[in-house]
């Protein structure tokens, strides 16, 4: 883990919220920052806040500055927060309760690990022989 951030209390639910982390979990932060600005979900701007926050963080942190496709999420997950209930009024003199729910959106980035290319070796070829 290089760098986390969380953003709490968000007035969204947090089963809409996990649409969207689902989708750009395990991706690097400039791919995920793609999907973020093309998808039609009203959780896709908070998630893009927090996780713009979390590269923000770890830019602050670190001497050596990495870059977005240097970068990807390790962790990211989105869980209930407390609700807010109000009350408003029903038949017959009854209340009914509305119950706002929110969520809490963790992530941490940690870095790209690239893969070593095969060393290529020369292959012996072969003689015929009679």
């Amino acid at each position: 883990m290089l760098a986390k951030a969380e953003g709490k209390y968000i007035r969204i639910q947090s089963r809409k919220v996990r649409l969207v982390t689902d989708l750009v979990k395990g991706k690097t932060v400039e791919e995920a920052g793609y999907i973020l600005n093309e998808i039609n979900k009203s959780a896709a701007e908070p998630i893009a806040k927090v996780l713009n926050s979390a590269f923000a963080n770890l830019n602050n942190n670190r001497q050596d500055k990495l870059l977005g496709n240097d970068v990807f999420i390790s962790k990211i997950t989105a869980n209930e927060g407390p609700m807010l209930v109000r009350y408003r009024a029903a038949t017959m003199g009854r209340a009914s309760s509305i119950r706002h729910r929110t969520a809490h959106i963790y992530i941490e980035l940690d870095k790209v690990h690239k893969a070593k290319e095969p060393v290529k070796t020369k292959k012996k070829k072969k003689t015929e022989s009679k």
